[in-house]
């Protein structure tokens, strides 16, 4: 069985030292590492082999997003999967965590379960983008615009036309698949093709437009105007 191997970045050790109880009693995940702040986090991400970072947003100096962008950016630490921690009085923070190059986010207030869950399923390389209410929260704030695209991130739309020409008619029509929360299984349903058929295209996809995950699709498809959010 394969260890996941687990950095915790918080600056608040109490919190950590919970973190670390709960991640350790499981078989199959450890933890690597503790940061308590985002450069900690980059450098332990380096020097640990981390495979998933739960990285907190609000630390001082370097901040959970500024980390987030730097592990991002490191070619050697692309395997690496970062999962924010953040509460919801601040739900302008979550796509900014998208577009720094987070795997997905998760609320401070989770059930153990949930924080466990999160970690396998940024391990495995897919989303934390399925419910319903965190798919409107992801659509509202890309829909308002260049906030938290201010800082360089991939704010000119017009900037995807090129990768986007590149997808297939069938790449395309599963991307709007995965923007829309569906996993492998329901796309393979309503495309009427199999599930492995979906994770190709979906691999083709990542690699054609630059994306390190499923998340970073969502917020193309958003951001490129390929997918438009609906009114609520």
């Amino acid at each position: 069985m394969t260890t996941i191997k687990v950095l915790l970045a918080d600056d608040q050790a109490l919190l950590r030292s919970a973190f670390r109880v709960l991640v350790d009693s499981e078989p199959d995940m450890e933890v690597v590492g503790e940061a308590a702040d985002g450069a900690e986090a980059v450098a332990l991400a380096r020097s640990t082999g981390a495979d998933v970072v739960l990285m907190d947003i609000r630390m001082p100096g370097t901040d959970g997003l500024a980390a987030t962008r730097m592990i991002s950016a490191d070619p050697a630490l692309s395997a690496v999967r970062v999962v924010m921690l953040t509460t919801f009085e601040v739900d302008e923070y979550v796509v900014q965590s998208l577009r720094a190059g987070a795997s997905g986010f998760l609320g401070k207030g989770a059930e153990p379960e949930e924080l466990l869950n999160a970690i396998r399923i940024a391990a495995g390389g897919d989303a934390l983008l399925s419910p319903v209410a965190t798919k409107g929260l992801i659509a509202k704030f890309l829909a308002q615009g260049g906030d938290a695209a201010a800082d360089g991130e991939g704010g000119d739309p017009s900037g995807y036309a090129e990768r986007l020409a590149a997808l297939t008619v069938r790449e395309r029509e599963v991307l709007v698949q995965v923007a829309a929360g569906h996993s492998n299984d329901e796309i393979a349903e309503r495309l009427v093709v199999s599930p492995l058929t979906v994770k190709t295209h979906v691999n083709r996809a990542m690699a054609k437009l630059g994306a390190r995950d499923r998340a970073q699709l969502v917020v193309i498809a958003y951001e490129s105007g390929l997918v438009r959010p609906r009114a609520e």
